[in-house]
């Protein structure tokens, strides 16, 4: 008999958690009905990729090119550095919007064209 009491009262407990843990998202959606708050962009330039991935948000739309012309995928992250970015640092952007990164191997120079067009 105690042992059936004992579950029932474990019952109890676990349906009322997951009913205090069910209502509170829904007071985190109607605080966040408002648009997302924009955030400042980092200057990601002259720093290696690695970085972008560490200080952009998780949902964040990453676009990364190689501009070094050869049009080669990046497998490693941590051998490629940042020769531009979109949108330009210090501009207000969503925190889900698109941000675009030209990229060049680490020990290779960005080219002069990509270079002359980020400033």
């Amino acid at each position: 008999m105690r042992r059936s009491t004992l579950l029932g009262a474990c019952a109890v407990l676990a349906l009322a958690a997951v009913a205090v843990g069910s209502a509170e998202p829904l007071a985190d959606q109607e605080d966040s009905a408002g648009p997302p708050a924009r955030q400042p962009m980092p200057d990601l330039l002259g720093g290696g990729l690695w970085r972008v991935f560490t200080s952009l948000a998780p949902r964040t739309r990453l676009d990364v090119i190689d501009v070094g012309g050869g049009d080669r995928r990046v497998l490693w992250p941590p051998n490629w550095w940042v020769c531009t970015q979109h949108p330009a640092p210090g501009a207000e952007r969503a925190p889900r919007g698109r941000v675009v990164v030209g990229v060049a191997k680490k020990g290779e120079p960005c080219p002069p064209r990509v270079t002359a067009a980020r400033r």
